[in-house]
């Protein structure tokens, strides 16, 4: 996730620059890639699909788009679903599931 305020009038050239130069990924390795507009009411999802890039978009009527505090740059999937339904990611508590990553 990109986290600095995003020009939502960037395309896919101008995003896939961002990823390359400002977070230091190749934006064709298949990860997504998540920016958010200065005014915090669109988003923008880059990624390369296979053959070429794929975006989404999602511009708010009305509201905001959470701008989660991360430690790192990366979040979820299940935080960036949250992120698209309008849930704040802060208030969010997880129950106790078995991981088999997390194994001992």
């Amino acid at each position: 996730m990109y986290k600095e305020p995003t020009n939502m009038r960037f395309g896919i050239n101008s995003l896939s620059g961002l990823v390359r130069n400002k977070l230091g990924f190749d934006p064709m390795n298949g990860d997504v890639f998540v920016f958010i507009g200065k005014r915090s009411n669109q988003i923008r999802i880059l990624q390369w699909d296979r053959d070429g890039f794929a975006m989404y978009i999602k511009q708010l009527e009305k509201g905001t788009i959470e701008r989660p505090v991360l430690s790192g740059s990366a979040i979820t999937s299940s935080q960036l679903n949250l992120l698209l339904q309008g849930v704040k990611l802060e208030s969010v508590s997880y129950r106790k599931r078995y991981d088999a990553l997390k194994r001992v």
